[in-house]
């Protein structure tokens, strides 16, 4: 890899991964020598590209574009376009598809071009004094573009004002400003670039009288509690993700007409490409059963006009509210939201806002090169089984649980990391993260013995993914020994955690899958407790544990009953041994050497004997994993007929009558 790419992913990592300059995997950069072209391909994310994500061009191959004579019917001409850039790749097996901006890139004589689209830049470039404003504060050393819709003819008309430019100082513009999109920044080295955008951020805010302040406000229940009903509501083809959120910025927008007004409109196309160009606002915020029904309706009537359902929901005086097919696709759309109302409040700075013309939106909307663009950026990356479902797992920050947490989410599931260790949590719920899938994993801290730590976490979860498709109790301690030992202090700690934690799971699961299932009456949900073998048969000086999970069995076969007429199924699933765990196999407190000291295990002298003679106890010669647990989990999750049962996944070991 050439030198002059290293430091294009440099600098293309560098601004991508800050959302002040680049949101969704936006804006585009690129590099070039004398023959050849590195650019951005459409659709890849800035923060994260390698030498992979970017196609290389003939620029003698380019040069045909701005000599040829295209049709003059607009559709024809950007397909002429598309070709003679798609041809001019050096690389086509690659599959990759050059930047609709590409001709721009090749139009600078710079080694480097950066084009972003900074929040404190679209303040400037979404004003109505952004041409006298941009003159003020940059004078001879930028370009101002009056927007023009993207593709070929932006490109011409940047063509012929660089032209005059280059005429009139000698030189072309380093800095060119794009009004209601954002700004180029070219130079000979990744430094200079670094450098004028850190000038263009200090002449913006100079300017500013009153910058837009953003601090978090939290959402207060009564969207928590129709947030699973409107997740459902919008579920009508296929399973969606949803979140509610506020701050002192969006505050002001609900606050009544006046505020929605400001940002009715969109400000730049990116805002159009991934939140579609209208927005419900709901101002009858009396009961939650008010917000429902405005939401149902005004839904339906929004998808009778456009087509399509919408992705925003402003609720008057609560917050916003956003809807799309994936946690990363609802990150984004948050992220959206949080730019456009920033930018809103940086124009009133600057003389006014100035959004999007209807004519510019309906181009946009209509654009095939910005739907393949966001087609991209968020195609999903796997068909799991799980898909989309929400799942909390307790106990799920190491060991067992976290097996079971891995698992679930390689196969589509978003997942909650619901534990006390929150050092663990927070590590496994990042490493799941970092392997870049459209669903999402969240740690959220939890002692399921206490029914406020319980409730939070249904409520926290809710409010971060629209609902709760599956609770998975699994959280659970075991302090063997035998009647003498036992102390009464251990024993109730025992049954708080595994007989109480699996009655507050249920209980504060059930309101928010009641609701869903109101409003999908075809869609199940599942409440699964991870019971154990000791809850089939007794066991021998751990009759605390045995107790509890022959208690929790109880549980499911009677929540089952009240819970079946809502779609919703409580199954127990009971594991043998998971031997590899920390409960067995810690070198300090695990069960092997608990039961090495205790004798417990007849002429066992080490680990490794206390270990072989409970796998000589298995049929199958084995403790249980993680994976055998999983295939439990996903046979309950996929029978819609069975409800009340306790599956047993002990490789034998304990069979039913």
């Amino acid at each position: 890899m050439n030198e002059g790419l290293t430091q294009l992913i440099e600098i293309s990592r560098y601004y991508g991964k800050q959302k002040e300059f680049v949101i969704a995997g936006g804006g585009n950069t690129s590099y070039k020598t004398n023959e050849h072209l590195y650019v951005k391909a459409s659709g890849t994310s800035l923060s994260i590209i390698d030498e992979n994500g970017f196609c290389k061009l003939d620029r003698n191959k380019l040069k045909e574009i701005p000599e040829k004579q295209f049709s003059t019917n607009p559709s024809t001409r950007e397909e002429e376009v598309k070709t003679i850039l798609l041809n001019s790749r050096i690389n086509p097996e690659t599959g990759l598809r050059p930047s609709v901006e590409t001709s721009l890139h090749d139009l600078f004589n710079y080694n480097f071009v950066v084009h972003t689209h900074p929040t404190l830049v679209n303040g400037l470039m979404s004003c109505n004094k952004a041409e006298e404003l941009t003159e003020k504060l940059f004078g001879e050393k930028a370009l101002y573009i009056p927007y023009i819709d993207p593709g070929y003819i932006l490109f011409k008309e940047i063509e012929k004002r660089m032209g005059i430019y280059t005429q009139t100082f000698g030189n072309q513009p380093k800095l060119v400003f794009i009004q209601n999109h954002g700004i180029f920044v070219a130079a000979n080295t990744v430094d200079e670039i670094k450098s004028l955008y850190t000038f263009v951020f200090d002449q913006i805010e100079a300017e500013l009288s009153s910058p837009p302040i953003i601090e978090s406000i939290p959402v207060n229940s009564k969207i928590s509690d129709v947030l699973p009903a409107i997740r459902m509501i919008f579920s009508d083809d296929t399973l969606k993700i949803a979140t509610a959120f506020n701050n002192t910025l969006i505050a002001d927008v609900v606050k009544n007409n006046t505020g929605f007004n400001k940002i009715a409109k969109p400000y730049n196309p990116d805002q159009i490409v991934y939140c579609k160009s209208e927005y419900l606002f709901i101002k009858n915020t009396t009961t939650s059963e008010s917000i429902i029904s405005e939401v149902k309706n005004k839904k339906a009537d929004f998808e009778n006009r456009n087509g399509f359902p919408p992705k925003l929901i402003f609720v008057k005086n609560e917050g916003v509210i956003v809807i799309e097919e994936s946690a990363s696709a609802v990150k984004v759309l948050k992220d959206i939201v949080n730019d456009f109302v920033q930018i809103s409040v940086l124009a009133e700075n600057f003389g006014g806002p100035h959004p999007m013309e209807q004519q510019q939106i309906d181009f946009i909307n209509s654009w095939e090169v910005e739907h393949y663009r966001r087609k991209v950026a968020m195609a999903k990356n796997k068909l799991g089984k799980i898909e989309n479902k929400i799942i909390i797992v307790t106990g799920a920050a190491q060991g067992f649980g976290a097996g079971i947490a891995q698992l679930l989410f390689d196969q589509g599931a978003n997942i909650v990391v619901a534990d006390m260790n929150e050092k663990k949590g927070k590590e496994f719920a990042n490493e799941l993260n970092a392997l870049g899938s459209k669903n999402k994993a969240v740690f959220l801290k939890v002692n399921v013995s206490d029914a406020s730590s319980v409730e939070n976490l249904v409520r926290e979860t809710v409010l971060g993914f629209g609902g709760l498709d599956v609770m998975i109790s699994n959280a659970g301690i075991l302090r063997a020994g035998s009647l003498e030992e036992m102390t009464p202090e251990n024993f109730e700690l025992m049954t708080k955690v595994n007989y109480t934690g699996y009655f507050l799971c249920a209980k504060y699961a059930k309101p928010v899958m009641k609701l869903q299932s109101e409003f999908k009456s075809d869609f199940y949900m599942d409440i699964i407790q991870i019971n154990s073998k000791s809850g089939l048969k007794g066991s021998n000086k751990n009759f605390a544990y045995a107790g509890g999970k022959f208690g929790g069995i109880g549980l499911t076969q009677s929540f089952a009953l009240e819970l079946m007429p809502y779609n919703i199924k409580v199954n127990s699933v009971c594991p043998g041994n998971f031997f590899d765990g920390p409960l067995w196999s810690d070198p300090n407190t695990g069960l092997f050497v608990q039961y090495l000291k205790a004798g417990k295990v007849p002429g066992a002298k080490t680990i490794n004997d206390v270990k072989a003679f409970y796998e000589a106890q298995v049929p199958a010669g084995r403790g249980c994993t993680a994976e055998d647990v999983v295939k439990a989990i996903f046979y309950i999750i996929d029978q819609e007929y069975e409800t009340g049962q306790a599956v047993p996944v002990t490789g034998g070991q304990n069979m039913l009558n």
